[in-house]
């Protein structure tokens, strides 16, 4: 095969991608890892939420967070990993402005949990991703570089992010291809939001991902030269980040170019990766056994209250909802992703267990989700994915909305301008239906005049009828419609005007 060839041909084809992912999680304590800080830094002033531990004054000694401890070990056991009966903590030894001791208390050779998996869909079909570990460790502070008026540039330091309790989840490297590993981290996401370890928010920093990439020719089995790529704060970003870096490295490898071990940062806006630094290897941060902290052993007893307390996990809820609930597999995946959605489709069916779960579903993931993005958009909101502090719906409200539907007491269209005015004004959906009086009329008599009225006040689709042009029913239909405020039965509708007209 001839040069121009072999760039010509898909770099699947000449190239294996080999993707580990590294994802950091901020978990969800009150305070710190090591201290009694708070973590409530989001909106704090700079620098208004530390003490001498996590600024790293001489002489403070750490104390370990037992929630963020309990965290981990729950991941864990939502993983499939194994926790050691003992493990403990060691020094990461770099120098940079954010770490304020010089080294970072984290996990090496015994981490907190070893081993798993995570199985999910991806376009490909089902994709079992293998986890090498999960362990504990405090973050860093936050660098701040902005130019002040007159033009210095300056960098400031915020140790408000010091020591927050963090865990790192890390691949082996057995993923492929961009999409796989983008869907490998949404799955992580909804993990650590079922079992309540993290909010795991992207754009608020709670959850960051990285990527380690590297390219070898199909065939071998020795690994390229790795880059690993950071700053890639939405799944969208992931999924396009590695696959840029893929096809970036091809580009250099196809010259002939040698490829350095480097760290890469992501341009969302330019679409392309960019070199910050070269890439250090383990040995190069020193680690050893944190002296200021005993070994942490795990008793079984606590344990096993751990395990007890695990819920119902995405990939088990998606199962069921097919299973048992009949939904299709593309509903499931939808009603999981979403948290809101989730509670709103369990609360409704728990409200009315008769209720078919597929009409039910289809409100939820339907008129439920459109109109809360209107609401977000209309109000400047952004959303999370999570489905959190968006507008509120009343699970009860929507049960009997779906319930008036399918006896017949209310439209289709009715009860969606129901809904939305519900959504809009939080007004109960019973209310609304009374003011409005939207109740759907099926009664035979009631309807009779209406259609007569109609008929006689449309002869050219009277007409068109009876020329055998059948679609003049619908338009008379939606005249029945209009002049009855949207309340008649349609089915009822059609089916006198065919009587009428017959």
């Amino acid at each position: 095969m001839s040069t121009e060839e072999t760039v010509a041909a898909p770099v699947a084809a000449r190239y294996e991608a080999v993707i580990g992912i590294e994802i950091h999680v901020q978990l969800r304590t009150a305070s710190k890892m090591f201290c009694g800080c708070s973590t409530d830094v989001q909106t704090a002033a700079p620098n208004s939420r530390t003490c001498p531990v996590c600024l790293g004054m001489p002489g403070a000694l750490p104390v370990i967070n037992r929630q963020a401890v309990r965290h981990v070990i729950g991941t864990g056991l939502a993983i499939g990993a194994q926790v050691p009966d003992v493990t403990r903590w060691d020094r990461k030894n770099y120098f940079y402005p954010d770490l304020p001791k010089g080294y970072q208390i984290s996990q090496y050779d015994l981490p907190l949990a070893s081993g798993g998996s995570l199985s999910f869909e991806t376009s490909s079909g089902a994709a079992t991703v293998a986890i090498r570990r999960a362990h504990l460790e405090e973050d860093t502070a936050r660098l701040i570089h902005q130019v002040e008026p007159g033009g210095r540039r300056v960098s400031l330091v915020d140790f408000n992010r010091s020591g927050l309790p963090l865990m790192e989840i890390v691949t082996e490297p057995v993923i492929h291809d961009a999409e796989t590993a983008r869907r490998y981290a949404e799955e992580l996401r909804l993990v650590l939001l079922a079992i309540g370890a993290s909010e795991a928010a992207l754009e608020g920093g709670q959850m960051r991902v990285e990527a380690n990439v590297s390219l070898r020719p199909v065939g071998r089995e020795a690994f390229g030269t790795r880059t690993e790529v950071k700053n890639m704060n939405s799944f969208r970003s992931v999924e396009r980040a590695i696959g840029y870096e893929i096809e970036r490295q091809a580009r250099a490898l196809d010259a002939g170019e040698v490829l350095i071990q480097e760290t890469r940062g992501w341009d969302d806006t330019r679409g392309q990766t960019y070199r910050m630094r070269i890439k250090e290897d383990s040995d190069d941060y020193r680690y050893f056994p944190e002296p200021d902290l005993p070994p942490l052993r795990v008793a079984g007893a606590w344990l096993e209250e751990i395990r007890a307390e695990l819920p119902e996990l995405p990939a088990a809820r998606r199962e069921r909802y097919v299973r048992e609930r009949g939904l299709s597999a593309y509903d499931a995946a939808v009603l999981v992703t979403d948290r809101a959605a989730t509670q709103l489709f369990e609360g409704t069916l728990a409200a009315d267990p008769s209720l078919p779960a597929k009409k039910v579903a289809n409100w939820v993931t339907g008129e439920y989700l459109r109109l809360r993005g209107s609401v977000e958009a209309s109000s400047g909101a952004a959303g999370t994915g999570s489905g959190d502090g968006h507008a509120a719906v009343d699970a009860a409200g929507l049960a009997g909305l779906v319930r008036a539907v399918e006896a017949g007491d209310l439209s289709g269209t009715n009860a969606k301008d129901v809904f939305r005015r519900h959504i809009e004004t939080g007004q109960p959906v019973a209310a609304i239906i009374e003011q409005s009086g939207f109740r759907q009329i099926s009664d035979e008599g009631a309807l009779e005049a209406a259609v007569r009225e109609v008929i006689a006040a449309n002869p050219r689709a009277v007409a068109d009828f009876a020329a055998g042009k059948q679609g003049a029913v619908g338009f008379l239909t939606g005249q029945v419609m209009k002049a009855t405020r949207g309340q008649a039965n349609a089915a009822v509708v059609q089916r006198l005007l065919r009587d009428a007209l017959g």
